[in-house]
C-alpha cells in the first residue's frame, strides 16, 4: 500500500512538472522550467518606512508628536529634508539633541530607538524649502 501511495504521488508530481512549465529543449534534450520575461517598467519602489531613510530623502510626520509615525515621501511643503542620518546606539532626546547640534541648518531630529542598538538611529532634519 505504501509503495503504491510513493508511485501515484511521483505520477502525480511528474505530471504537475510537465503540465505546469516544465519544458524540454529540443536541441539538447534537457527539461527546464518554464520562466517569464521581466515586464520593463518602473523599479519596485522600497520600504517608505523612515527605517530606511538616507540623507537627501524627506519625510512627513503621519501620527502625532508625542507618538510619530515618519513615512518616506516626494519633497514638497509641509515635509521634512534628512540633513543626516546617524546609524547606531541612540539613548533618547537628549542624544539626539547632541548628535543633531553641529549640524547646519538642523532644526527637527528623530530618532528610533529598540532593544537592538543595532538598528538604532538619529535622523537631523530641517523643513524643505524647494530651490
Amino acid at each position: 500500500m505504501a509503495a503504491l501511495s510513493v508511485l501515484i504521488g511521483g505520477g502525480v508530481a511528474t505530471a504537475a512538472w510537465f503540465t505546469l512549465g516544465g519544458k524540454k529543449d529540443p536541441v539538447t534534450g534537457a527539461t527546464t522550467a518554464a520562466t517569464t520575461a521581466a515586464a520593463p517598467g518602473p523599479r519596485p519602489q522600497t520600504s517608505a518606512d523612515a527605517r530606511f531613510a538616507t540623507k537627501g530623502q524627506c519625510v512627513r510626520n503621519e501620527g502625532s508628536n508625542t507618538e510619530p509615525k515618519l513615512r518616506i515621501v516626494v519633497c514638497t511643503a509641509n515635509t521634512y529634508e534628512i540633513l543626516k542620518r546617524i546609524d547606531g546606539k541612540t539613548t533618547g532626546e537628549r542624544d539626539a539633541i547632541r548628535k543633531c547640534a553641529s549640524i547646519p541648518k538642523y532644526t527637527k531630529w528623530y530618532y528610533y530607538d529598540t532593544g537592538y542598538d543595532d538598528v538604532d538611529f538619529v535622523l537631523c532634519l530641517r523643513e524643505y524649502e524647494p530651490v
